[in-house]
């Protein structure tokens, strides 16, 4: 099995399935790592002031959120940390829902979850109950300090947490401007039987082996090329991180009866866990160029 990179437990109600989060997902982007030409050193990124062009050190390095154009809000490290969702270790879920219900632009990435600590057999019932009422939860989990929401739903016979954007951070259609000819267009009958057909005539199976990333294949192929050709440089690597601490938890089956006895939280339940704010948080990408 893939390294978890995460480990906790799915709760709700009174019951704690202990699970390991895997990734689902492999990176095959090509990541261009910058060096030093005369020492084949890692070069990594300046602090630099873009007004001046000078470097700034770190102690003179503070965090601001843009309040108004040109003005900012500064906050110190206290104040972040404070902010910060408290990690639970579960994935505690507060909701069942129809999948059609989720929007396609809030999906983004998906995870593998597998049984943990003799967990296998209320994480099938938690399965197979979501498979026949065609169902899924709807959770929140921290994850490296950040709170997510996500869709556990079933997978053949495993189950996969999917983290979903938070509405906040999805724009609407209305962004489109998009105008009569669009919503509501005058389509001829030829114009609607032929465009169908070329569907029809186009269509395929889903075939993932033979879709690839000719960019990355065509890379590969010419470092493998000067690899054979002995032309590598040795770069000192980073040290391994520490392995992630797992969470101390109970397979809790019996706890069922116990749950359906209580109140099920609602979503404005949910909604009031600390940590959470209402307006989407900031962030800015760096690349490089």
């Amino acid at each position: 099995m893939a390294r978890a990179i995460w480990k906790g437990a799915i709760s709700f109600g009174l019951v704690h399935i202990p699970v390991a989060l895997v990734s689902a997902t492999v990176s095959q982007g090509i990541d261009f790592d910058w060096l030093d030409q005369r020492s084949m050193d890692p070069v990594g990124y300046k602090r630099i002031n873009k007004v001046t062009g000078k470097e700034v050190t770190k102690e003179h390095i503070v965090k601001g959120v843009e309040y108004e154009k040109g003005r900012y809000v500064v906050l110190s490290e206290e104040e972040i940390r404070s902010a910060h969702p408290v990690s639970t270790q579960t994935i505690d879920i507060f909701a069942f829902v129809d999948s059609e219900q989720i929007p396609l632009q809030n999906i983004d990435t998906p995870y593998f979850l597998a049984p943990d600590k003799r967990g296998g057999k209320v994480y099938a019932l938690l399965r197979e109950t979501l498979e026949s009422t065609s169902k899924v939860a709807l959770a929140l989990v921290v994850l490296h300090t950040r709170q997510h929401l996500a869709a556990l739903m079933p997978l053949e016979s495993a189950l996969v947490l999917v983290m979903l954007r938070w509405p906040a951070e999805v724009r609407g259609l209305d962004e489109l401007s998009l105008g009569p000819e669009v919503t509501h267009p005058d389509l001829a009958k030829g114009e609607r039987e032929m465009a169908k057909r070329l569907v029809e005539d186009m269509s395929a199976d889903w075939q993932p082996d033979q879709y690839r990333d000719s960019f990355a294949d065509k890379i590969m192929a010419l470092v493998e090329k000067k690899a054979r050709a002995g032309k590598i440089e040795d770069v000192e690597s980073a040290a391994d991180a520490e392995p992630r601490k797992s969470a101390d938890v109970i397979d809790l089956t019996e706890m069922l009866k116990r749950s359906l006895g209580g109140k099920a939280r609602s979503p404005a339940t949910a909604k009031a866990k600390p940590g959470k704010s209402a307006a989407p948080r900031k962030t800015t990408k760096k690349s490089r160029a």
